[in-house]
């Protein structure tokens, strides 16, 4: 065996590993340990360089900047269990709901005030699926728009900092969390106001797809409203504002900021008395599983790039990039989304940030340098936000997305899947034309970085 055909090998065998439907994390582990003692037999690879494997473990397992991920996690578990979606929702929905397409608007903002608290899509989908999901069918919603929008909105929580994709593509890139929450800030606002402009559309167009609530249905007015409003709405946006606050500001490094949010969420829930053991327990076991993911993939994927690396896979993927793809950067940048958009189809968004993005990132890097010479970390903020946008459709890429199989399994079964998937292909264009948005327009992640 020669030593040049050692990393196109090793890729084809990670694909044949995942194809066959092992886990990614046993998968990059052991593909990673595979070709690291065929190297070792055939010379390539000298034993003491496999010992950096615990070296990078060690290394992994220690980043303070991942502590924000189980953070996070916690935080919005605790207020999803605790009733804050149910509240929020039934609130804003009350607010808007003489509107046409009013509980699609609510839905919308609160996706997006979810996306601000929780960062899960799966916890954001499943909590307004079953909220919202049987009042908007039930009041003569289009099963297509109400369905397409409530798994919309849940992904927002893949963008709207404080988001955990955001946190591992950071990570990924090298770069500050802090920063990549304010260059994604302004992107998914846009985002947010385009699910809306969508819903508008929808209801000049077909008013019968999202009539407005029945006057019966409005049960409060007035004084009472605006009540709800403040007790309902105004505890979480202040939690919001001092986790994101504080961190934009410098105050609080991303971790301390997850650290606050988690315990002003257990605040939140006890104040309102919705604090039990139950809840709480809830919240630790899905925490803990959802963190433990994350570090076997990590683990893994520090495996599987210390032999890749050892074996030249790093320059083969860059030159292979180079003879490929265009040398235009905006060219070369664009298939590299389609390419990211393609993989969404089989791939969650861990694990192509953790097995995607290293294999790219050298040649990613040499276009922002050139692109930015003052600062090419500028640039890859830039692709970040834009690579975490993108990767919004792979939780709905019909048939495999998964905040489509969230809403399933949450959904009446008068709902047809056809109308789950058909509902979906709007929003996945409206992601697309972000995504676009921001490759022609670096500005608008950018800009604030400056």
């Amino acid at each position: 065996m020669s030593f040049e055909v050692m990393a196109p090998l090793m890729f084809v065998g990670l694909i044949v590993f995942l194809l066959l439907g092992y886990p990614v994390a046993f998968s990059l582990g052991a593909v990673g340990l595979l070709f690291g003692w065929i190297g070792m037999h055939y010379d390539f690879i000298q034993p003491v360089f496999l010992q950096n494997i615990p070296l990078r473990i060690f290394d992994t397992l220690k980043n303070q900047t991942l502590l924000a991920i189980p953070f996070f996690t916690f935080m919005g578990l605790i207020l999803e269990r605790s009733g804050m979606a149910e509240d929020l929702l039934d609130t804003v929905g009350q607010l808007f709901g003489r509107l046409r397409g009013g509980i699609a608007y609510a839905v919308i903002l609160v996706g997006a005030l979810l996306g601000a608290t929780t960062g899960v899509v799966a916890a954001s989908v499943i909590a307004m699926g079953l909220i919202s999901l049987p009042v908007m069918l039930r009041y003569g919603y289009s099963p297509r728009v109400a369905s397409g929008v409530i798994a919309a909105s849940g992904t927002l929580a893949q963008i709207v900092p404080p988001s955990l994709v955001l946190i591992v593509m950071a990570d990924q890139l090298g770069v500050s969390v802090g920063d990549m929450y304010r260059g994604a800030l302004v992107p998914s606002l846009i985002l947010t106001g385009l699910y809306l402009v969508y819903v508008i559309g929808v209801s000049l167009i077909n008013p019968k797809a999202v009539p407005g609530l029945p006057e019966e249905a409005r049960t409060y007015r007035g004084v009472q409203l605006a009540w709800r409003v403040l007790t309902v709405m105004i505890p979480p946006l202040v939690l919001i504002f001092l986790v994101l606050g504080t961190i934009f500001i410098g105050v609080a490094t991303p971790t301390e900021g997850g650290a606050m949010g988690a315990v002003g969420a257990l605040l939140l829930a006890a104040l309102r008395r919705r604090l039990s053991l139950k809840v709480l327990l809830q919240a630790m076991e899905s925490t803990a599983r959802l963190t433990s993911f994350v570090a076997f993939i990590l683990v893994g994927s520090r495996i599987f790039s210390l032999v890749f690396v050892g074996v030249d896979g790093d320059r083969w993927v860059e030159n292979l990039l180079k003879t490929a793809l265009p040398d235009n950067p905006i060219a070369f940048l664009l298939v590299i989304n389609v390419l990211v958009f393609l993989i969404a189809f089989f791939l969650d968004y861990f694990e192509i940030a953790f097995i995607i993005i290293p294999l790219i990132l050298p040649a990613v890097t040499g276009i922002m340098e050139g692109l930015y010479p003052q600062d090419y970390k500028i640039g890859l903020y830039w692709f970040g936000v834009m690579l975490g946008v993108n990767l919004q459709t792979s939780f709905m890429h019909p048939p495999f997305g998964f905040a489509l199989f969230f809403l399933r399994s949450v959904a009446p079964p008068s709902l047809k899947t056809s109308d789950i998937y058909w509902g979906a292909v709007p929003f996945v264009i409206i992601q697309v034309i972000m995504t676009l948005a921001l490759l022609f327009n670096p500005w608008l992640v950018t800009h604030w970085l400056k």
